[in-house]
């Protein structure tokens, strides 16, 4: 659980390229505005970063370009990749230098894709620009310099900030005796400490249902309840929601943001998928399992995790790896086989989500070996301008990774 942050200054991780003051010549990163972004040319290829640590490869993580133009002769194939210098990082999220707000800014560009690690504690920053399609390693930091200048440890996200600096969350500080934990599938938050007599121990669980409610001002917009199951860990199996994206049309601005409703729903994976020892439970005490389709042959591995919607809303990516741990209880498949990257199609007019048959990226096949891959970015674009920049094209997408569905729910 993400508890602390530190404010990098754009210099420590990347140098800006010309060192002037702010402008107002619009020649910065980013659109105008977001109908300006849905209008831009089609994506052609995105950066997804892959994970060998704690899989049992000891090879270097690395991040992939992978080839996403329908047109071309590489489509749905990686075309590259960037080992990185250390062995047992676990790459986890990426952020960029500089997104929309930096739009008047003539001296910053979308340049450098900053990598945090998990394990290793090391950043990383990718230089994007001078061949897109190649990246290479610009510079990194190594956990020991980040723990004496901030006494922090175990990066976890970056995000680009206006002024140019880039703002990095740590899962921890290490000098503390305490902190907290959340426990994904009992939806609780602990916290643990060490006690008078040097030993560890934790309080009992708050509930997060009770947390939300010291608020007044927030409000459920939507909840999905748990499956009864059988042949699993727990009578009950949360969905266990682990990303959202809102996309940049706006045409149903004015309609009620607190009270959406579902549009589309497609299955892509999960426990209770047929072939699976899990069993779901209907309101009527019989059980069922669903259909996951195959994609060019393939048996989806795993369920939705991290996504990455395209700048008109038309296309969805995913991936299927939440964290190396997680994959090994959960969905020892993924660490056997590799993970994957789909495309769903969304129907932006009427609603409603479709897989494309035609697009699938197999981590199966490594040089290497089978390798999990997490976080995707386009080049030049950042997710968190993209949630704040609009209301919701026919919603928000949502996927549980547990249950392997994707929804589509109208803002």
């Amino acid at each position: 659980m993400a508890t602390n942050m530190v404010v990098m200054e754009h210099g420590s991780i990347v140098e800006k390229e010309v060192k002037n003051n702010h402008g107002c010549c619009k020649g910065g990163p980013g659109y105008s505005s977001p109908l300006t972004a849905m209008s831009s040319p089609r994506e052609s290829h995105v950066y997804v970063t892959c994970v060998y640590t704690g899989i049992g490869t000891e090879k270097p993580d690395y991040l992939a370009t992978v080839d996403i133009d329908p047109n071309s002769q590489t489509y749905s194939k990686v075309i590259h990749r960037l080992p990185m210098p250390h062995i047992g990082d676990e790459l986890h999220h990426s952020g960029w230098n500089a997104y929309s707000s930096c739009y008047g800014d003539a001296s910053t560009s979308w340049r450098y894709l900053v990598l945090p690690s998990l394990v290793s504690g090391c950043i990383y920053a990718i230089d994007t620009q001078e061949n897109p399609k190649a990246t290479t390693l610009h510079k990194y930091v190594e956990l020991t310099d980040i723990i004496r200048k901030t006494g922090l440890a175990y990066p976890h996200t970056a995000h680009c900030l206006a002024s140019g600096d880039i703002m990095i969350r740590f899962l921890h500080d290490p000098s503390k005796d305490t902190g907290f934990v959340g426990c994904a599938l009992t939806g609780n938050m602990v916290r643990f400490f060490k006690t008078p007599e040097a030993s560890w121990s934790h309080e009992a669980p708050y509930p997060f249902r009770i947390l939300m409610m010291l608020s007044s001002t927030s409000q459920i917009a939507i909840s999905v309840k748990p499956l009864k199951v059988k042949n699993w860990i727990l009578p009950e199996m949360p969905g266990l929601m682990t990303d959202f994206l809102i996309s940049l049309d706006d045409r149903y601005l004015y309609m009620d943001p607190k009270n959406p409703g579902l549009i589309g729903q497609v299955w892509v994976g999960g426990l209770i998928q047929k072939g699976s020892s899990v069993l779901a439970e209907a309101d009527d005490g019989t059980t069922y399992q669903v259909d996951v389709p195959e994609i060019k042959g393939k048996r989806l591995r795993g369920g939705p995790q991290m996504i990455q919607l395209n700048l008109d809303g038309k296309r969805l990516y995913v991936t299927n790896s939440l964290f190396g741990q997680w994959d090994h209880q959960f969905y020892p498949d993924v660490v056997k086989k590799g993970s994957h990257i789909l495309q769903i199609d969304v129907n932006t007019e009427k609603g409603g989500l479709a897989i494309n048959q035609n697009f699938f990226v197999d981590f199966g096949s490594e040089p290497d070996g089978p390798s999990i891959a997490h976080e995707m970015r386009y080049p030049g674009q950042c997710k968190e301008a993209r949630k704040r920049s609009a209301a919701e094209v026919m919603g928000v997408s949502n996927r549980f990774i547990n249950d392997g569905r994707f929804f589509l729910v109208a803002g």
